[in-house]
């Protein structure tokens, strides 16, 4: 099991199958990149994949690389059968947990419906399970502030632009720490939040990590170094860089006119930088650390 990703932007789990000896595991199952990994043919992945439809999983040096999209939205299965000192998979399939369609009838009315029939709930296991999710709900719908326009924290925004969401979040670090500037991935930023009444839901709705927020000094160059390497992350992918108390002009590959808070970047004084620990050990940020 990894959470190493699937897909252009962070191809974790394809560059480990390919990189062990072959067939040297039956099965490698993901997640992170919150992907069905159903493929049209060979390291070609098949787009708007329909619930209930054929899925066939990627399979890459003799390993099987399978995934079960995100939210418990699929109950992934997969046979395999053993026979003669060799292990082989003979069924799989994604299994959508009711999930649901807008249909748009004749007369102009529309409801949502099922893809496939209804998984019935267990009576059993949902009395085992409703006073536990009773008194997390309680907990979660503790108002905890406000707000009076949303705070954008869609995928195809933060991602791919700056966005206030990202700018509130690092505000907060940069208040708690003390620090310079601070700067997050997009891709750590999950959800919105709508105008009005922000709940403990609504937080962990949008950083539902448990991260550390951590400080750290550098020096002017380990600082424009650093931002270089990170202005070069691409739209579109979960290392898109999100900033605040930070602006900079960037051209094939190079940064000028670079401030924080505003002043002239110095080689030689040390500046302050707020983040999560989740950006200091991860691999995608820990290269341009160095």
């Amino acid at each position: 099991m990894t959470t190493a990703d699937h897909g252009s932007n962070a191809p974790g789990d394809v560059e480990m199958a390919r990189s062990l000896p072959a067939g040297s595991l039956a099965m490698i199952v993901g997640g992170h990149s919150q992907d069905p990994v159903c493929m049209a043919s060979e390291n070609k992945k098949q787009v708007n994949y329909v619930p209930g439809t054929p899925c066939a999983p990627d399979k890459q040096n003799g390993i099987w690389i399978v995934q079960a999209h995100e939210w418990g939205k699929y109950v992934g299965r997969a046979d395999f059968e053993f026979r003669n000192g060799e292990m082989k998979m003979v069924n799989y399939q994604l299994i959508p947990v009711n999930l649901k369609k807008k249909v748009t009838w004749d007369n102009g009315k529309s409801e949502r419906v099922l893809y496939t029939p209804e998984i019935a709930e267990n009576p059993q296991m949902l009395s085992l399970l409703t006073p536990f999710q009773n008194k997390g709900k309680a907990q979660l719908e503790v108002k905890i502030g406000s707000v009076n326009g949303l705070l954008e924290g869609d995928r195809s925004k933060v991602r791919f632009v700056q966005t206030n969401m990202g700018r509130v979040i690092l505000a907060a670090q940069i208040a708690r720490t003390g620090a310079d500037f601070g700067v997050m991935s997009g891709g750590g930023i999950r959800d919105s939040i709508e105008a009005g009444d922000i709940t403990y839901k609504s937080v962990l709705k949008v950083q539902p990590f448990g991260n550390i927020v951590v400080y750290a000094d550098m020096s002017g160059k380990e600082v424009i170094d650093y931002l270089t390497a990170v202005a070069q992350m691409k739209p579109d992918s979960g290392a898109y860089p999100q900033f605040a108390n930070v602006s900079f002009v960037a051209k094939e590959g190079k940064l000028t006119d670079l401030k924080i808070k505003g002043e002239p970047v110095d080689p030689a004084k040390n500046l302050s930088h707020g983040d999560a620990e989740f950006q200091r050990h991860g691999r995608r940020w820990l290269s341009a650390h160095r």
